[in-house]
């Protein structure tokens, strides 16, 4: 079973295997975490995203799907780029915010990598409730079927760690 961490933080700085990208479905880099994982890793980032636009995603990246980078100056080996669902208060999306966590875990699964970082995708500017995105994120991970030992959900502010504990103490058994 994945053991699963929080740290308040800088995903950018973390040294895991592999780091999320909450990412837009041109992988063009833009605000929030995509902007500082491009901005802290390079031009090398930026280069693969390309690259992957022009050969295998020439309509972007799907919502709820991940791809691979080199993680170029990040202390990861690798960036897995995944693009949450816009919340919809209308739409039931849910499924497809999980999808972007259990699609990062495997791409991780296939690069082989024992730790991951993930930010809280969809929790920002995608307007996604921050309890429920939350929860979402925590009872994903702890469901997958993944070889990923270890998972720490970097946060950026207190606000976001206090909601992410409360989600891992209400999903953890006992």
């Amino acid at each position: 079973m994945v053991q699963v961490t929080l740290k308040r933080g800088d995903i950018t700085r973390v040294e895991v295997d592999a780091i999320v990208n909450a990412a837009n479905s041109g992988l063009r880099g833009g605000g929030g975490v995509d902007g500082a994982i491009h901005a802290a890793g390079g031009r090398e980032i930026l280069d693969a995203c390309v690259q992957l636009r022009r050969t295998v995603l020439p309509g972007g990246l799907p919502t709820g799907q991940a791809v691979a980078t080199t993680a170029g100056r990040l202390p990861a080996r690798h960036v897995i780029h995944v693009v949450g669902p816009v919340y919809d208060p209308v739409e039931d999306r849910s499924a497809l915010l999980r999808s972007a966590y259990t699609e990062a875990l495997r791409v991780a699964d296939d690069l082989g990598a024992a730790s991951v970082a993930f930010p809280a995708v969809s929790a920002g500017a995608y307007g996604w409730p921050l309890d429920d995105a939350a929860r979402l994120a925590v009872t994903s991970v702890l469901g997958a079927t993944t070889a990923v030992r270890e998972v720490r959900f970097v946060l950026f502010d207190e606000r976001t760690h206090r909601a992410f504990t409360a989600a891992l103490a209400a999903a953890s058994p006992g």
